[in-house]
């Protein structure tokens, strides 16, 4: 009785709808924390962690779409979602409550096809323009790195694409895996060899869930020692990808 008790308790807080609603940003950058849609619904890293977590609830799985990780975090306070997996900073550390790091990415540039801007010296001057998805932590760590250059945050990862590849844009910040992916899409375009921030993707709940947190928590040191997160990688462009819990 009493296991079935925490069972029940656990699921009314981490599932109060009876679902497990997932919230995850759709585009096609794809990687550890975008998602994409598909013919039958949607695919990507978090998508499967989410549909295996709830299979151990033993509820259907829900999935809230947003454009970009500033929306989900906005979204935190207002309960439109139980879960979801999104990189982990300061000040979202106010906003949720994160597990395990899954993943720990490196963040540069990638600057408009013909662009002569070859290092981080060269990017950083009086007008030159950098985007960004808004509200994100690579938008926040963009504006600490560059003194001189603008950054402006756009709400989508097409928009930019689109803005970088007209040339209306001298440059992009995103994690280098993604850009290099980009990269072969616009001919042209180069990514700068150096880093100016590590950004780390984690489980996260609301604030103030502490059976959901606990439950999170063991759930993704779970997927991470028995193969669940290396299957979801593998099932989503991430085969030659290794999974990286430590920043260095």
């Amino acid at each position: 009785m009493a296991a079935s008790a925490n069972a029940d308790a656990l699921k009314d807080q981490v599932a109060p709808t009876g679902k497990l609603r997932v919230a995850i940003a759709i585009s096609p950058a794809g990687g550890a924390f975008w998602s994409t849609r598909t013919e039958n619904g949607y695919a990507g890293v978090p998508v499967d962690l989410g549909r295996e977590m709830a299979a151990q609830l033993g509820i259907p799985v829900e999935y809230v779409v947003h454009q970009n990780s500033g929306q989900i975090t906005e979204a935190a306070a207002k309960s439109t979602w139980d879960v979801t997996f999104l990189p982990r900073d300061p000040e979202r550390e106010t906003k949720m409550t994160f597990g395990p790091i899954y993943e720990v990415a490196d963040a540069t540039y990638i600057v408009k096809p013909g662009s002569t801007i070859a290092s981080f010296a060269a990017l950083d001057q009086d007008g030159v323009k950098v985007a960004a998805v808004n509200a994100t932590t690579t938008m926040r760590g963009a504006i600490a790195h560059l003194k001189r250059a603008k950054v402006t945050g756009y709400q989508t990862y097409d928009e930019i694409f689109d803005l970088l590849k007209g040339g209306e844009i001298d440059a992009f910040a995103l994690s280098r895996d993604q850009l290099n992916a980009m990269a072969r899409k616009i001919p042209g375009t180069r990514v700068l060899d150096e880093t100016f921030k590590q950004t780390v993707t984690a489980v996260a709940v609301p604030l103030d869930h502490p059976l959901a947190a606990a439950f999170a928590t063991k759930f993704m040191t779970d997927a991470i020692a028995n193969g669940t997160l290396r299957k979801a990688y593998d099932s989503n462009g991430l085969k030659g990808s290794p999974v990286r819990t430590e920043v260095k």
